[in-house]
């Protein structure tokens, strides 16, 4: 009787050290701390980190949009948060934006983020009382209109407008 109990905990040890194997296979991660993160996600308690996000926050207020967007990589490393990646995907757009013409480089990755955003969640809505755009629906056509080019860019009273 003793036996058969010794070979069922050998065949459950192999069972979950071949788990690890194939999951650490095919995660292919760098660190301890992405092990971690990744294995998080895999069982389903993956969290913002807080501290990080609040830090990219007060960023993002200050318009420090790069420093913003590394605190909310370090507070969403897996891209996981919808609400973590409206404030990347904004961050582009505010960074991007300017009176007489946007960077289209950090429109195309501020479209990109809200994508994801879309993806993440479609019906997101920003509970933040500061920002022009509420949803990454609105954010995501003012991020392909300042991608376009049409007869408004010349307009020469573009000047006067309005950053959301």
């Amino acid at each position: 009787m003793r036996t058969s109990y010794f070979h069922i905990a050998c065949l459950l040890i192999v069972a979950i050290g071949m788990t690890l194997i194939v999951f650490i296979y095919s995660t292919q991660p760098k660190t301890l701390t992405e092990i971690a993160t990744k294995g998080s996600v895999a069982i389903g308690t993956y969290e913002v980190n807080r501290g990080e996000f609040e830090n990219g926050l007060a960023a993002f207020r200050r318009d420090e949009f790069e420093a913003a967007r590394a605190a909310f990589d370090r507070a969403d490393p897996e891209k996981r948060d919808a609400a973590t990646q409206f404030y990347v995907a904004y961050s582009f757009y505010r960074q991007g934006w300017g009176r007489v013409s946007n960077d289209n480089d950090l429109f195309t990755k501020g479209l990109s983020a809200a994508e994801r955003v879309l993806q993440l969640d479609p019906n997101y809505r920003s509970a933040d009382p500061q920002l022009g755009l509420k949803t990454p629906t609105e954010l995501k056509a003012e991020l392909e209109d300042g991608l376009k080019i049409t007869v408004s860019d010349f307009n020469p009273l573009k000047v006067t407008r309005e950053r959301k």
